[in-house]
């Protein structure tokens, strides 16, 4: 699976973002699909996944409430909607991909997107 992201930009405190990000390749049913972010000097942390079989999600408590994840599967394409935006929600953010079990950490995912930036200035 390659991953391909878009969305990111520059926006103020209380504004909204929506990120993309498209998959070629096969999806497999137990696959899940999310995304990271990560600031400069920080790992790379959990935002929001979306399981490809049920469509169950799961969220980082400081994003639960602001951020939507969904899903296209006709576009093999997966959104998160980012809403009331923060300027500590300023980071780059990477979509993933794989067949995981602790949807929350990184090195279980084997397709990663390139990172979009989102910046959110107060």
């Amino acid at each position: 699976v390659q991953l391909q992201a878009s969305g990111g930009g520059l926006v103020q405190a209380g504004g909204s973002l929506r990120l993309s990000c498209a998959a070629s390749g096969r999806i497999f049913g137990n696959y899940v699909m999310g995304w990271f972010r990560r600031t400069p000097g920080e790992e790379r942390e959990f935002v929001a996944t979306i399981r490809w079989s049920d469509d169950s999600t799961s969220y980082r408590d400081s994003v639960k409430g602001r951020f939507t994840i969904t899903r296209d599967s006709a576009k093999k394409t997966v959104y998160l909607q980012m809403d009331s935006l923060k300027p500590e929600d300023t980071a780059v953010y990477y979509c993933a991909a794989g067949s995981v079990k602790q949807v929350r950490v990184a090195r279980q995912y084997d397709a990663w997107g390139q990172g979009t930036l989102v910046t959110v200035s107060s």
